[in-house]
């Protein structure tokens, strides 16, 4: 029987092989994902303090192990609210440059009820950004600044993914994310259909 953070890590990482990667939105991400370089870390933190105290932990992790390309930082009870995540959001980016972080780490975010300003809460493109769980992505620049060296027309890429969640529509879209979070649920059942 897997933990609860096993289950939130294999929910997470359905969703990155299914979403995040099997729709192509982030055309980087699946080097890291299929070389085990993401780390994946599941917060039980309840208050503001408890957020960033984490927030900061995972950075100081990067610091000290560069077999880590990146980390997402998974709020298992915490910043359901969405503008209560952003603004934390705006505290943890004012953190990262006052603990000296600036240009070191980019602080990428992902939430279950992500909207763009000025968006439809019901437009499919939100779901370039919608997650199983609220969580903060550290991405090392320098990572960033390589891949993008690398990638014809970086400037293209949320373009290509708004246009790519709006073909498919609200309801796959939906459907996606609902699959991640069944995911663990259907392991688990497979794994009892193989017990002799």
């Amino acid at each position: 029987m897997i933990s609860h953070s096993e289950n939130i890590i294999a929910q997470t990482k359905y969703w990155l092989q299914h979403v995040v990667i099997g729709l192509n939105f982030c055309p980087f991400a699946r080097p890291v994902f299929e070389q085990g370089k993401i780390h994946y870390q599941v917060s039980d933190a309840q208050s503001l303090e408890c957020c960033l105290e984490d927030l900061i932990a995972e950075a100081e992790r990067l610091d000290t192990d560069n077999a880590i390309e990146t980390t997402l930082l998974i709020y298992e009870h915490a910043l359901y609210d969405f503008e209560d995540f952003l603004d934390v959001l705006e505290i943890a980016n004012d953190l990262m440059c006052e603990q000296g972080y600036e240009s070191v780490y980019q602080l990428a975010s992902f939430h279950p009820d992500y909207c763009f300003a000025d968006s439809d809460e019901e437009d499919p493109a939100n779901y370039t950004n919608r997650s199983p769980y609220p969580m903060f992505h550290l991405i090392r620049e320098q990572s960033i600044e390589h891949a993008l060296a690398n990638y014809k027309d970086p400037e293209n890429i949320p373009e290509t993914n708004v246009r790519l969640a709006r073909e498919l529509g609200l309801a796959k879209m939906q459907s996606k994310l609902d699959q991640a979070l069944q995911s663990t649920k259907i392991a688990e059942q497979e794994r009892g259909n193989n017990r002799y």
